[in-house]
């Protein structure tokens, strides 16, 4: 995803660019897989969400219906419903096959910044920049309750594989955690000096890692709460999850 309005597919292996997908009009904010891996989703400031078959590169399917950028794009644990979140201020559920808009949740009052879905697909946590979290129900559409605790923009919001906490990251420079079932908070992570951008769960939920602008990655230990590491102090951007380790990876 990037500023020039593509996105590039890379050789894991070899760290050689296999293609460009182009399409978009404005800069490219999220790019995700579908669980098959067959599928790409990437969220513009064009407003639009686009599909590409990975294997060709061709555009699949084109999703309108956001009034405003489209910051962040997931598909669910099924694959066959994407969610996105919008600076429109609402979240929107699309069906895969059909590229039809199946509902919208309102009820933010600022942008949306980051969507996700609960690892059982039943559930969906958005974050915005009214400085809160939202759950909501995936079926109906309702909200099921709203997580108040942070005193700044919430960038990021994810679930931990278990699915009962949910972590969040804020330009109010904490993590907080979350209990799924109450929506009580459970702690508050402080240590970055700047806006925390995003975070996420080791595939055993027992690690958590930010990403902040203060130039760190910080690795905590949910038992004890304790700061176990930092590094890669040139990260400005984002974290990414491989199903079998949480890698922090640097270059210049």
């Amino acid at each position: 995803a990037s500023g020039d309005n593509t996105i590039k597919l890379w050789n894991r292996e070899t760290g050689k660019e296999i293609s460009t997908l182009s399409g978009h009009s404005d800069w490219v904010n999220s790019v995700v897989f579908s669980p098959d891996g067959k599928t790409l989703a990437s969220a513009s400031d064009d407003n639009t969400i686009k599909l590409w078959n990975r294997e060709t590169g061709k555009e699949i399917s084109t999703l309108s219906g956001h009034s405003s950028f489209v910051n962040s794009v997931v598909f669910s644990p099924d694959g066959k419903t994407l969610a996105s979140a919008s600076a429109d201020k609402t979240i929107k559920l699309w069906n895969r096959e059909t590229g039809k808009e199946i509902s919208t949740l309102s009820g933010h009052s600022a942008a949306v910044i980051s969507v996700v879905f609960s690892p059982d697909g039943k559930t969906l946590a958005s974050a915005s920049g009214d400085n809160t979290i939202k759950l909501w129900n995936r079926e109906t559409g309702k909200e099921i309750s709203t997580l108040s605790g942070h005193s700044d923009w919430v960038n990021s919001v994810v679930f931990s594989p278990d699915g009962k906490t949910l972590a969040s990251a804020s330009d109010d420079n904490t993590i907080k955690l979350w209990n799924r079932e109450t929506g009580k908070e459970i702690s508050t992570l402080s240590g970055h000096s700047s806006f925390v951008n995003s975070v996420v769960f080791s595939p055993d939920g027992k690690t958590l890692a930010s990403a902040s602008a203060d130039k760190t990655i910080k690795l905590w230990n949910l038992n004890l709460d304790d700061l176990l590491a930092q590094g890669c102090s040139w990260l400005k951007g984002y974290l990414a999850s491989h199903p079998d380790a949480v890698k922090v990876c640097s270059g210049e």
